[in-house]
């Protein structure tokens, strides 16, 4: 039998890194890979206690068909926390899904349409790549910088293109680790006023962060023309699959109604033990506690780094989330070294999937949330191993 696949999915790959992840489970492998959170940081008592009140004292609607838009004290939570000093925001705009990735899904069948434009950051976050890939958009790329997003390439490809979408992640961002400057995010907001398109303002690593300054959410200058999204994975439990989307009230309109087409509503069972667990603990406190460790677990690969690399390495040094980024010297090909570290039992992620349409990346992503100080330390020993054999 010959089966009678749909054309988009000649348009989208699997998960790059979950195929490198098959490969790399294995005790003796030091992982830089992924991008999970450390799972020693998952609440595991307060959230068994959490789950058996809810069984206790709310089953019936923990248990229960729900509304589309989630759980109304969830979504109080969320309001409160992250967008009660935004003008014109209600908890009317927020609805809770199943982690952010399915934010992207919902708003990308509402607005794109075969052949319009996406714009994504240079590098981006494959994840997004691959969502909007089922699409079949044209997605460009803006080059990132020190401070944010480059204007004037992002005002040009606006003039130029029309995009529909820009999607990014302006803290701590997924590759790089970068963090747009509060002053980037202002005039990327002037700038965007100027045309029609939506911003998609991605902050899943938002509260990770272990020195520095907080900055705005881009939506504070925006508006109604920026869809936010944020997400528990990061610093409550990736598994209970649980983020949120913000937005007007004309775009919500149109993402319930996808919503209730594809799941109905989240797992409402998860939102009701997640909601237990805030009223009952101190979120501040366990997050804290988060960024504690991952801003120890920077700075020793960023040491081991400084003490191993060749001079010609050059990286990122993250104020907060779980990435940095390595550039390695011109011509040398990050996917070429992948198998040359697979054998000294260490993994890292290579440029390429960061990138649409270009080959011979000489950049890789690193994780340094899943693994200990000593791991850290020796993974990237054996990785300058690699790098100085191949310069």
């Amino acid at each position: 039998m010959k089966m009678r696949f749909a054309e988009r999915m000649n348009h989208v790959s699997k998960s790059f890194i979950r195929e490198i992840l098959k490969v790399t489970d294995r005790p003796e492998v030091i992982s830089f890979a992924g991008g999970l959170p450390n799972p020693k940081f998952f609440p595991k008592k307060e959230i068994a206690e959490a789950t058996q009140k809810v069984i206790e004292t709310n089953g019936d609607k923990a248990l229960q068909y729900s509304t589309t838009e989630g759980y109304a004290p969830l979504r109080e939570y969320i309001y409160n926390r992250y967008y009660k000093n935004i003008p014109n925001v209600t908890l009317d705009n927020i609805l809770i899904t199943n982690g952010s990735q399915q934010a992207l899904d919902l708003i990308s069948k509402v607005f794109i349409e075969e052949g319009d434009c996406v714009l994504v950051e240079k590098p981006g976050y494959l994840g997004a790549i691959q969502c909007f890939s089922v699409f079949m958009p044209e997605i460009r790329q803006v080059e990132l910088c020190e401070d944010g997003i480059n204007l004037e390439e992002l005002e040009e490809m606006l003039t130029k293109y029309n995009p529909k979408l820009f999607y990014c992640v302006p803290s701590f961002q997924n590759p790089t680790g970068l963090t747009y400057s509060e002053e980037n995010r202002k005039k990327l907001a002037e700038i965007m006023k100027k045309t029609d398109t939506i911003l998609i303002e991605d902050n899943p690593y938002g509260e990770l962060r272990f020195e520095g300054k907080d900055c705005s959410i881009i939506k504070t200058y925006l508006g109604d023309q920026a869809i936010s999204l944020g997400s528990f994975s990061k610093v409550f439990t990736p598994g209970m699959r649980l983020g949120w989307l913000c937005c007007s009230n004309e775009i919500l309109d149109k993402v319930i109604t996808c919503k209730q087409a594809s799941d109905l509503h989240t797992n409402i069972f998860s939102q009701v033990i997640l909601a237990q667990y805030l009223e009952d603990n101190d979120m501040d406190a366990h997050i804290q506690e988060i960024r504690d460790a991952y801003g120890m677990q920077k700075e020793c690969m960023v040491n081991a780094m400084k003490k191993y690399f060749p001079a010609e390495v050059k990286f990122t040094n993250p104020e907060g989330g779980m990435f940095l980024w390595l550039t390695l010297p011109e011509g040398v090909s990050s996917l070429d070294l992948l198998s040359e570290a697979g054998e000294k039992n260490v993994a890292f992620v290579p440029g390429n999937p960061f990138y649409v349409n270009v080959d011979k990346i000489n950049t890789c992503r690193l994780n340094y949330t899943a693994s200990e100080p000593e791991e850290i330390e020796e993974g990237i020993k054996r990785l300058a191993e690699v790098i100085k054999h191949n310069l």
